[in-house]
């Protein structure tokens, strides 16, 4: 290749790596459905269905429209394969990678940031940008692990995702009530002046009337969802509070919502305490390591990684990035291992411990199961092409 458009090659296609990694973080990486007898094709055309993303798990199930099936919206899948799940003792799906998820934003940063330091020629600017751009990734992981209100630093999608695993109803929610439960109170109120002889109106006129006065008299209905969604937890948390559940008030940052949310979402079928705490005691340590981790390594990627092209630490800029497909199949594979083999005896029936299935199909009772890669897998394999290119043009310009 021309020395004079080597460097241009290398921007254009870390620049590509870059739209492709944020890309990654709000598409699925993999799927797994379960199908069964009781679970129609014509009901289910994609089995009991779950999509794995990197800030959380999601329904994968769409809305099936038939005359003979009356459905307003999707059947919850994350819900339902936790159902199925549970009656062999497996712990809800909230409860694997924790960790991961809550993490993920300022992993995908990492990963980006090394990419562009990676592509800077520049010994003196690499170190400027790793040092500017690791110390806002250092300071934004902070306040959201560990600040008061830190989950104003969190994403959307994560939020949802925790909120939803609580059985809570994440499709109709605001801060002055859910649609649904104004619905329920006007059927009340219609069903009391029925019964009284009253007059009684058509409910959906007063439904629709009760959504233009929200929108008039209450402007907070029209906040975004982010923060219904972190008020909807805190009520969920003071509830716990009041009841002796948690002992800490809320602080709204990331350790106690993870923290809080791993012992609720374990003990959802399961509520032995005596198990729960230890795993719980467990997490905050291990969100503390990880926390301690990530400071180091950006710490020496600052220190090493702006150093001559030919040390190992500049070099893992682009391997770690690249090995990412491989890191996913291993957290995916161990957090498998571990619902398999960490089954509760209050399941209601007694299995031998299994490892499910990581690709492919396989079979549990009834169940027939399927583990597949979805699009953002794809797009990480693509993405560690891109990268390889990206090597192996510093290789040819480094070693000259």
């Amino acid at each position: 290749m021309n020395d004079a458009k080597r460097p241009l090659f290398i921007t254009s296609l870390s620049i590509a790596s870059v739209i492709l990694m944020i890309i990654i973080y709000f598409v699925p990486i993999w799927w797994v459905a379960l199908t069964a007898p009781n679970y129609p094709e014509t009901a289910f055309p994609d089995g009991v269905r779950i999509n794995f993303h990197m800030n959380g798990v999601f329904n994968g199930c769409s809305l099936v429209v038939k005359d003979e099936i009356l459905e307003e919206e999707a059947l919850d899948c994350v819900h339902e394969m936790d159902t199925i799940n549970h009656y062999v003792g497996m712990y809800p799906i909230a409860a694997g990678g924790p960790i991961e998820r809550g993490f993920s934003p300022f992993l995908i940063t990492l990963l980006i940031i090394m990419v562009i330091g990676f592509a800077i020629s520049d010994p003196k600017k690499r170190k400027i940008f790793l040092g500017v751009t690791f110390a806002f990734n250092a300071v934004w992981m902070t306040m959201t692990i560990y600040k008061t209100n830190g989950l104003d630093y969190q994403n959307e999608g994560y939020l949802f995702a925790l909120m939803n695993q609580l059985d809570q109803d994440t499709n109709d929610m605001t801060l002055g009530g859910s649609v649904k439960e104004v619905d329920s109170k006007l059927a009340l109120k219609q069903l009391r002046d029925s019964l009284a002889g009253k007059e009684v109106e058509d409910l959906s006129k007063q439904l629709e009337a009760h959504k233009v006065k929200l929108e008039l008299e209450a402007p907070e209905e029209k906040i975004a969802q982010k923060v219904i969604l972190i008020e909807q937890l805190k009520e969920t948390y003071d509830n716990d509070f009041v009841n002796k559940r948690v002992t800490d008030e809320w602080t709204g940052n990331g350790l106690q919502l993870m923290a809080w949310h791993y012992g609720k979402v374990l003990g959802r079928y399961f509520n032995n305490q005596d198990e729960i705490l230890p795993m719980v005691k467990t997490l905050r340590i291990a969100t503390h390591v990880v926390f301690i981790g990530l400071i180091g390594a950006m710490l020496l990627l600052v220190v090493m990684g702006t150093r001559a092209t030919r040390n190992i630490v500049f070099w893992l800029m682009v391997f770690v990035p690249m090995a990412l497909p491989v890191f996913f199949i291993i957290d995916y594979s161990a957090w498998l291992w571990w619902y398999g083999h960490t089954l509760n005896d209050m399941g209601a029936f007694a299995v031998k411990p299994f490892m499910p299935t990581v690709f492919g199909e396989g079979k549990v009772a009834q169940f027939a199961t399927f583990s597949y890669p979805s699009i953002g897998f794809g797009l990480m394999m693509l993405n560690s092409v891109i990268l390889a290119a990206i090597a192996l043009m510093r290789r040819q310009e480094s070693f000259k």
